[in-house]
């Protein structure tokens, strides 16, 4: 019997291990210097006068300029040296409601980026919010109610606010921000969640809980309130957070969390949130690190990628497909396997589409439509890393494919932050 306190050893093991592949004991870092560790450290890697933003390239032939592609065009593309910082992470996006201006935001080592990409071709560059306290390489933003809330594994960090709505006013860009507010009851996490109907923020990753979520009430997103949490006896990687409306009728309307739990995803009704009720928790063949998933429009299956299945198993890129039919009992329905041996990162359903981070392999779109038979269909991609696609980890760190305009939001491990779109 696996006892709880070695599922926690384990945990920390395994994100000691995922730690060490990517950054620590390989060779495949791009030969990039070491993270900066210095406190408020704001200004890592001087912008001089070679690196500049490239505009418009379209995908011909299988390029878009050094890029290889298909059937999808860049837009632009922003260098880490214009934002002043060695790495990049994680991507989220923003519509202003008022202007209806759209915005990327962008992770980076040392700090938060803010981009006007509303003219996709001609991105400006508004500034940057540095790093509450130290550098780190895992940084993650999501929004509610014009809103960035940001966590990174940097000790002390806990969860800066930003309002968004003062980049309408920026002036002279790029500007240093400071933050509207920060919640300091946790330091150090991996990632937050968000779900946007019920206004509550999901802090996974971190000491408290076991690293189990952390409930915080974001309703009013300058005050934000901790309401307790879930620990499950594992640590909770990524996760995603929904008001269900699927086919389980059981639990329709109820406020249900999804959590990528390194060796299995774990569902579990938090409506309550004095009384966090598991339904249910799912394995599958050939674990490697179970990652980040996300469900399909109708709430019925549930994409899952493993991060280190490709470095400990030797296959292709791979998707694993859940049916979540029934909540208490999910089943594995099918498994999709890319064309690279590229290592599968954060994943996104928009419609009929898949948008994969994939590292080294770039940005891979990936037709759901007929995934019911248990067919998926990559229909495009595009290559931000064009050195290779090997079992690395470079390249792709996420993507966002919410913009109205359709633009999707890229960010790049080394290459910066991309703006792509369809042809």
């Amino acid at each position: 019997m696996v006892t709880l306190k070695t599922k926690l050893v384990f945990g920390g093991f395994m994100a000691m291990v995922l730690c060490c592949l990517m950054y620590s004991c390989a060779s495949d870092d791009g030969g990039l210097p070491d993270p900066v560790t210095t406190e408020n450290d704001t200004n890592d890697d001087p912008v001089d006068d070679g690196p500049s933003i490239i505009g418009f390239l379209a995908c011909d032939g299988g390029q878009a300029g050094s890029y290889p592609c298909n059937g999808i065009d860049l837009m632009s593309q922003i260098p880490l040296e214009i934002f002043t910082a060695l790495r990049g992470n994680d991507s989220w996006g923003w519509v202003d409601p008022t202007t209806g201006r759209e915005y990327a935001l962008m992770g980076l080592n040392n700090g938060t980026a803010f981009v006007d990409i509303t003219s996709p071709s001609n991105p400006v560059y508004l500034g940057k919010l540095p790093s509450a306290t130290s550098s780190s390489n895992w940084r993650d933003i999501k929004t509610y109610n014009n809103h960035a809330f940001i966590v990174a594994e940097a000790e002390g960090h806990g969860m800066q606010v930003f309002d968004l709505t003062r980049l309408r006013d920026v002036t002279t860009a790029p500007e240093t921000f400071t933050a509207d507010a920060v919640l300091g009851e946790f330091g150090s996490a991996h990632n937050i969640v968000i779900n946007e109907d019920s206004g509550y923020a999901y802090i996974v990753g971190a000491s408290s809980f076991e690293g189990g979520p952390l409930f915080v009430n974001i309703q009013d997103p300058i005050n934000p309130v901790v309401e307790g949490g879930y620990a499950d006896g594992n640590y909770t990687h990524d996760a995603q957070v929904v008001t269900y409306n699927g086919p389980d009728t059981e639990h329709l309307g109820k406020e249900i969390f999804i959590g990528s739990n390194e060796d299995q995803i774990v569902i579990v009704d938090i409506t309550d949130k004095a009384n966090p009720i598991a339904l249910a928790s799912s394995e599958y063949s050939n674990v490697g690190y179970t990652h980040q998933g996300w469900f399909t429009e109708d709430q019925r299956y549930f994409l899952l990628g493993d991060e280190l299945d490709e470095i400990q198993i030797g296959n292709r890129s791979r998707t694993i497909v859940f049916d979540f039919s029934d909540l208490d009992a999910p089943v594995v329905h099918t498994t999709y396997l890319g064309p690279t041996f590229a290592i599968d990162h954060n994943g996104y359903v928009q419609n009929n589409d898949f948008y994969l981070a994939n590292y080294t392999a770039g940005m891979r779109l990936i037709d759901i439509s007929d995934i019911a038979a248990t067919n998926l269909t990559e229909v495009a991609f595009f290559d931000t890393y064009p050195d290779n696609d090997d079992t690395s980890f470079n390249g792709v760190w996420s993507v966002y494919p919410y913009l109205p305009s359709g633009n999707v939001i890229v960010s790049d491990i080394t290459g910066g932050l991309f703006i792509v779109a369809r042809q």
